[in-house]
């Protein structure tokens, strides 16, 4: 292919095509050569090479010359998930391989004169394509970070994209937290199922105790428990659609005497008067460092004496993946723009030591991070098979944003980047007095 003439002073139409025409083939080259991912411009003629050996399992098509352009805006990583939400890139095939392969990118495969093109031109077409603004919905928050007021409007933001929209992909209960597989093969709804119960069992909950889920969502876990154990079990969460929903299911099965989910801040929690045992899945990645002796310092102030705490939540993993950290949760780029703002994730050492100076016992300490791979496959899967459904119920790019999120997401916990923990833990009897302990788990 013939070299694009030397830069003018603004780059033209035709310029800037010629320009996309030879970057893709560097992009192509710069991949790993496994048949994971192929780059392609959308436009007639381009004679985009094929990477690697046998059909890729994912296509990155750019829409034009422009789009390319911004897509190599620096930080790559977030343009990348910018230009799929805007509709500049469209991925096709398996979006976690696409994202796999951009992590391995990696310009040494290139030689000299390629890797000085490759730099020149797409500085060249960067500048002349203008900067991306950012695509879809944008988290507006103000206030100081986790304050009350500013936790409801980031969980709105985030769960009040439309209960239609999320009924569509989660499981028949709408817990939208990691499952507990006994097998690769095993349905979501059964996973979660099992996890429902694992949390139940773990709490050694009975009949008559009352429960608080600190962040029930659409009250699968509170619902599951009243049901299924007898217990009087109370919800809160900060998002109105949740709760509304939540309640709605309690009554529509006939539990609305003793299952109920209330809009209230986790702080609050001692308004409702004290508990058995207290649960938190799925909610604690929403607390932030800042919070986090408050967040155990709530659970501890309701719990009885001698009661059961358990905290389900992501945390950080091992080791860092320069590209696809940045389209995952708690890494304050595309992630915390999009989907979930002001999202922190901790590591494991850290939230116990300030449960424990809180006052708590630790009991277990369970990871369940090849489970939550697998229940974000099956998300994944749901969503893009309802495809048409989630569009028409939210819009395009919130359907891309989930779908892109959620891919990164699976990949972090397939290679140890993230990691997720169920933590069980006592209040004390007392000062003097430890909480009673069985010598095996009862669960």
């Amino acid at each position: 292919m013939r070299e694009p003439e030397k830069a003018t002073a603004a780059a033209t139409p035709d310029r800037r095509l010629a320009l996309a025409r030879h970057i893709v083939p560097i992009l192509n080259r710069a991949l790993p050569r496994n048949g994971g991912l192929t780059v392609e411009l959308a436009e007639p003629g381009s004679g985009v090479p094929v990477m690697g050996s046998g059909a890729p399992r994912s296509r990155a098509i750019v829409r034009d010359p422009d789009a390319l352009g911004r897509l190599l805006s620096p930080p790559v990583p977030d343009t990348f998930g910018e230009a799929y939400v805007r509709g500049d890139l469209e991925i096709e095939g398996d979006v976690r391989s696409a994202i796999q392969a951009a992590d391995a990118i990696d310009l040494r495969r290139l030689g000299p004169t390629d890797a000085r093109r490759a730099a020149r031109w797409g500085f060249e077409l960067a500048q002349a394509s203008g900067r991306p603004t950012a695509a879809g919905r944008v988290a507006a928050l103000t206030g100081k970070r986790h304050s009350p007021a500013r936790d409801m409007a980031a969980i709105r933001s985030h769960y009040d994209v439309g209960n239609d929209f999320y009924a569509l992909w989660l499981d028949h209960r709408m817990t939208y937290s990691c499952a507990y597989f006994a097998s690769h093969d095993q349905p979501l709804d059964a996973a979660q199922d099992a996890k429902l119960e694992l949390i139940c069992r773990k709490l050694d909950l009975r009949t008559g105790q009352r429960l608080l889920d600190i962040g029930c969502g659409w009250g699968s876990l509170i619902n599951y428990a009243a049901d299924r154990h007898g217990v009087d079990a109370v919800g809160v969460t900060l998002s109105e659609q949740q709760a509304s929903l939540a309640n709605a299911r309690a009554d529509a099965i006939g539990l609305g005497d003793r299952s109920r989910a209330e809009v209230l801040d986790y702080r609050a929690a001692a308004t409702l008067g004290e508990f058995d045992a207290v649960a938190s899945v799925g909610m604690f990645e929403h607390v932030g460092r800042a919070n986090l002796a408050a967040y155990f310092a709530a659970a501890y102030g309701v719990v009885k004496p001698g009661g059961l705490f358990l905290s389900h939540g992501i945390a950080s993993g091992r080791g860092r993946a320069a590209f696809s950290e940045r389209l995952r949760p708690g890494t304050s780029h595309f992630v915390e723009r999009h989907v979930f703002p002001d999202g922190e994730l901790l590591p494991i050492e850290e939230t116990i030591r300030v449960a424990r100076a809180a006052g708590f016992e630790v009991l277990d300490v369970q990871s369940l991070q090849p489970h939550y791979a697998l229940t974000l496959a099956a998300w994944v899967k749901a969503l893009e098979l309802n495809w048409t459904k989630a569009v028409a119920r939210s819009n395009d790019e919130i359907a891309r944003t989930w779908r892109l999120y959620m891919s990164a997401a699976r990949l972090g916990f397939e290679r140890g980047e993230l990691d997720v923990f169920q933590v069980l833990f006592a209040r004390p009897l007392d000062k003097q007095r430890p909480a009673p302990r069985a010598l095996r788990p009862w669960w």
